[in-house]
């Protein structure tokens, strides 16, 4: 495995870094470093990728032909260990990093021509229908049901934690279109306008104590929603397939440069707390633990970097995706954790002027504790989003291991 970065990678590294400093302004970072969820306010947030788009580099893991950068699997890697690092906004990648790449795998000419642009412009927001009220890691058993009346299908049921489904203008899902003996059989897959008559959304508000309006969250019902069958992508009844191939998407990418951020950040908090008459960072147990995590954070990044040598050889992510999902979760619970007890007493207040841009309210303690406690909180989810970590196990004994 030879990852000697190239001259050609190192000018685009410095490339995307120059972008960054010019594009990634103070507001956007003060935006960021108060948002507990890493994503910004509806307006911004269409606004950075749409800067994005214009540097031409909204889609990163898209071929030219689609209108993607079209570079090589080193690039991306570049692109998004200096996203990270700068603390650059979390994108929305439900539309450009999932839902893209399967139309461009599955979808007809006419859904390729028309889709792809407005996902890569984002001028369609895409959020994800795949969980449901008792059949999260058990996807499988959804039971939201499309049945088909001539050139449509009428949808009913409801979808669960359907992340900033308030702002989406459209919902990829997941229905049962019949019932078969094997229960992965019979599951379709379908693009659906968020403003078609039946629709609705509800919030579903999280112990991060983030209030409605800025929720994360949410909660989608269908009643008697007409979807045209032209929506369909690929054949009725294959839909579970398509769902995997999108989840090798969902469950992939760079987690060792995010956490390596999250833990300098932890190191700067450590540094202004105090501990025992000294500065907590200079704490030996508190040093140590700190020391564990950024090992395994080194063990994550080699096997990104392997990972990263197969996809430069034309490969798919495959069942590795699963293994960087489990252990890229598993150590942004233990930063967030260590960030929480680095804060102590100061992350205790429920300061909601010290997550409010521009307030010119004085914050209870320091800049950095409002938003510590609920980003605590909030991160509980990712080792459950995108198949819990109990399910990313079984697929690695079964894939990998052949267990």
């Amino acid at each position: 495995m030879d990852m000697t970065f190239s001259n050609e990678d190192l000018a685009f590294r410095d490339e995307v870094r120059a972008f960054l400093e010019e594009a990634y302004t103070g507001d956007l970072r003060e935006k960021v470093a108060i948002s507990p969820t890493g994503y910004l306010d509806p307006e911004t947030q269409r606004q950075w990728q749409q800067t994005l788009y214009r540097q031409g580099w909204a889609a990163p893991r898209w071929p030219k032909e689609y209108g993607g950068t079209g570079w090589t699997p080193t690039q991306n890697y570049i692109w998004e260990n200096e996203m990270a690092a700068a603390g650059a906004p979390r994108l929305i990648g439900f539309g450009v990093r999932m839902c893209g790449p399967v139309i461009m795998q599955y979808g007809t000419p006419e859904q390729k021509s028309h889709y792809l642009p407005r996902i890569l412009s984002f001028e369609d927001w895409w959020c994800q229908g795949y969980s449901e009220p008792g059949s999260g890691s058990d996807l499988a058993s959804l039971g939201t049901r499309a049945v088909r009346h001539g050139d449509e299908y009428v949808v009913n049921g409801s979808k669960i934690w359907t992340t900033l489904a308030q702002h989406a203008d459209w919902i990829f899902c997941l229905v049962r279109t019949s019932q078969e003996e094997r229960r992965q059989d019979g599951i379709s897959f379908l693009l659906i306008d968020m403003k078609t008559p039946g629709i609705s959304v509800e919030p579903v508000l999280l112990i991060d104590g983030i209030p409605a309006g800025e929720h994360e969250v949410n909660q989608v019902f269908f009643e008697d929603v007409r979807v045209p069958v032209e929506n369909r992508i690929g054949e009725e009844g294959r839909g579970w397939t398509y769902a995997k191939f999108l989840l090798e998407f969902e469950r992939g990418g760079s987690h060792s440069a995010q956490l390596k951020a999250a833990i300098a950040k932890v190191k700067k908090i450590a540094a202004s707390e105090s501990s025992g008459g000294g500065r907590l960072i200079d704490d030996f147990d508190f040093r140590a633990r700190l020391v564990r995590i950024e090992i395994k954070v080194s063990g994550v990044e080699a096997n990104e970097l392997r990972i990263l040598s197969a996809l430069s050889g034309g490969k798919r992510p495959g069942p590795e995706s699963s293994l960087l999902k489990m252990r890229g979760s598993e150590l942004t619970q233990a930063v967030t954790e260590m960030a929480l007890e680095a804060v102590g007493y100061g992350a205790v207040p429920d300061d909601r002027d010290g997550l409010t841009f521009g307030s010119n309210i004085e914050p209870i303690g320091p800049d950095y504790a409002a938003v510590v406690a609920p980003k605590y909180f909030n991160y509980r989810k990712v080792s459950i989003y995108g198949g819990t970590n109990e399910i990313q196990r079984n697929i690695i004994a079964k894939h990998i291991l052949g267990l």
